[in-house]
């Protein structure tokens, strides 16, 4: 069982390093995106960069590399003991170390917002909902992508707790949106200093 686990650790960790962002924009606009607008290998630069199109494959995928792991889990393991729920956590906190410090990009990634959600997509939808709610009211009032993020990060752990789920899980969500937190510290201080860049109307066309 240790052993299925510590392999499937592996796994995830492996595949929440692959950078989707960088290899999507190297291949349709031969750009190096992590020397391009924000620098991030993440939906957000990319869509800026490369076209809304790409930020949205970008999405998707970063988004499957949080969900296929814990999904795949699930259906091994086969229950809903606590137990199990911390287990799946677990695979997806490997994840998304992954895409925040990947091993094929000498440590770097993205902000691991993406790969967030399909985690918690794959462990509590409902909580995703609300919390995508709350994201897109926060970028459609001050059109922060960033602000956004952090703030529905944090709600997480909330609707995770209003929703019945083990306190391990919630506690590895507070993880996780702390590691969210870290990676967007750069924004933090654009943000205070009151020049982070706005996601422009622009961007959608």
């Amino acid at each position: 069982m240790w052993v299925l686990f510590i392999a499937l650790l592996t796994a995830a960790y492996l595949l929440g390093s692959i950078p989707f962002g960088l290899l999507i924009s190297q291949k349709v606009a031969k750009l190096d995106i992590t020397k391009a607008g924000s620098g991030n290998i993440g939906a957000a630069n990319v869509a800026r960069e490369v076209g809304l199109k790409w930020g949205i494959v970008t999405l998707l995928a970063d988004t499957l590399k949080g969900f296929i792991p814990v999904v795949f889990f699930h259906y091994l393991l086969g229950s809903s003991a606590e137990i199990n729920e911390a287990l799946k956590g677990m695979i997806g906190l490997a994840a998304l170390l992954g895409h925040q410090f990947s091993i094929y990009n000498r440590f770097k990634g993205g902000k691991g917002v993406a790969t967030c959600l399909g985690i918690f997509l794959a462990i509590s939808p409902i909580s995703c909902l609300f919390c995508g709610v709350i994201f897109f009211i926060f970028v459609a009032l001050w059109r922060y992508i960033s602000l956004g993020s952090i703030v529905a990060s944090f709600a997480m752990p909330l609707f995770l707790y209003f929703m019945g789920h083990p306190n391990v899980i919630i506690i590895l969500s507070l993880i996780m949106s702390f590691l969210i937190t870290f990676q967007h510290r750069a924004n933090i201080r654009r943000l205070i200093r009151g020049n982070e860049r706005r996601w422009q109307k622009s961007t959608l066309q």
